[in-house]
């Protein structure tokens, strides 16, 4: 019988992501007695209802009751909850769903965190592990809750975890609370840190600590793998684990990208190639992110010459620089999981061919100074409505023509189809917003389906450009 078997178990945030659905789905199977609340209603949460609805669960949707928390066993935390939330001082118990799976799972584990190329990193890494071998498992905060899968592990299974800042956070409350060492995964790969979410945090210490938890208990037993800059010599130096280091340029032993992209490996007085300068992902950064996967299989154990290929062949995920169509000579690309301004000069910088931007979004307390260097490098822009557009068309007006300035749209359509439809021949239509998505979206996922959306709109109906 489940430890769970009888327990009340509130989870607070069911979301629209997957995690609240899989830790309901967790306890409910284990015979628990399971409440989700969330404040938003059941017409916003509908699909995520609909997945539990083979299940006996109780939902409080559109406001918290504290009598909840009062008589609950556990309390189940969703990263989007504040951790001064008042009802979380009412619940006797407090966990996560990556806490619970990492209490329950007993192979290896991959931690990957970062500002930015997180997603790409630990999906990569997957994609490589998964032509070694079938016992290999991605989860974290790329939509998919570890314990969705839970069940198919095993101590031989290897689990890629991506994992943001607040995860990280809430794993050092959660084992603060139960004065536990947070976990220590065998592998923990910080892919680089940038200004980010100071509209939660409040300043960049609280939010590099937070990144920090992902090493904090490894040992000489682990790796600590870190970019070749100012806050991964910072990590190196506080880290007990081996450390590898990467980036674009050497700097003594480590990987780098030599001139013609090729990724090499410098051990001592020897050189080795880890990843070909042929690759399906373009961009610069996507190389860097991709130099990092590579180090990160090659310590579980993967020869270095399968994982090149397979890195080398790996495509790149949704929203993430993700290809969309190709409308009469003009490549439209999708990065809608740029959420600040140093992904979206990242993604403009990868193209040899004229951009069109598609940008903008709502504010999260970020310097946006990024853009100085973005406008110069495009050929036109396209703003969506948000409370941080303003500030960046002012970067534009600076430095482009007014005719090259359009917008804000408050309709994603409209925006989709005039820069398409103006877009010069060979050029590039590029969505990345570069801000948060909330307000226009529920997300940066369901932001960049509806571009995708709009996108496939144009193609089915062959609407042609006008000359331009």
């Amino acid at each position: 019988m489940s430890e769970f078997h009888g327990k009340r178990v509130t989870v607070i945030g069911l979301g629209l992501h997957g995690g609240g659905s899989a830790a309901a789905r967790y306890f409910a199977s284990r015979g628990a007695t399971v409440t989700v609340t969330d404040l938003r209603d059941e017409s916003v949460l509908a699909t995520s209802c609909e997945s539990l609805s083979d299940l006996d669960i109780r939902y409080v949707l559109g406001r918290h009751d504290t009598s909840d928390f009062e008589s609950a066993d556990i309390v189940v935390k969703n990263p989007a909850v504040r951790r001064t939330s008042p009802y979380l001082a009412a619940a006797a118990r407090i966990v996560t769903d990556i806490s619970v799976f990492l209490d329950e799972f007993h192979g290896t584990v991959i931690a990957v965190t970062g500002t930015k190329g997180k997603s790409t990193t630990a999906s990569a890494i997957h994609h490589a592990l998964k032509t070694h071998t079938d016992n290999v498992f991605l989860g974290g905060n790329i939509t998919v809750s570890p314990l969705s899968f839970i069940e198919e592990t095993d101590e031989n299974s290897t689990v890629v975890l991506e994992l943001s800042s607040f995860q990280l956070g809430d794993l050092a409350y959660v084992a603060a609370l139960s004065r536990r060492a947070v976990y220590a995964p065998h592998v923990a790969l910080i892919t680089n840190i940038h200004v980010d979410h100071l509209d939660y945090y409040g300043s960049m210490e609280s939010y590099v600590a937070d990144k920090r938890v992902v090493f904090a208990s490894q040992s000489a037993t682990h790796e600590t793998i870190v970019r070749n800059d100012s806050y991964g010599a910072q990590f190196a130096r506080e880290t007990r684990a081996r450390v590898t280091v990467f980036g674009p340029e050497p700097a003594g032993d480590g990987a780098f990208l030599a001139p013609d992209g090729t990724g090499l490996l410098r051990r001592a007085d020897s050189v080795e190639t880890i990843l070909p300068a042929k690759r399906k992902l373009p961009g610069e950064h996507n190389a860097e992110n991709l130099l990092a996967a590579a180090l990160a299989v090659h310590a579980v154990g993967m020869p270095r010459e399968n994982a090149a290929r397979a890195l080398a062949e790996f495509p790149g995920i949704e929203h993430r620089m993700e290809f969309c169509a190709d409308l009469d000579r003009v490549a439209v690309f999708n990065d809608s999981a740029a959420t600040i301004p140093e992904a979206t000069l990242a993604a403009v910088s990868s193209f040899d061919r004229p951009v069109v931007l598609i940008t903008g979004g709502n504010d999260k307390n970020l310097a946006y100074d990024a853009f100085t260097e973005i406008a110069s490098r495009v050929s036109a822009v396209y703003l969506l409505d948000g409370t941080a557009t303003p500030m960046i068309r002012d970067f534009f007006a600076e430095r482009n023509p007014a005719d090259a300035i359009h917008g804000p749209y408050s309709s994603l359509d409209n925006c989709v189809s005039d820069a398409v439809t103006h877009a010069p021949e060979n050029s590039i239509v590029l969505f990345s917003p570069g801000c948060t998505s909330f307000g226009m979206f529920a997300n940066e996922f369901d932001r960049g389906r509806k571009f995708k959306r709009a996108v496939e709109e144009i193609a089915l109906a062959g609407r042609r450009r006008r000359p331009v």
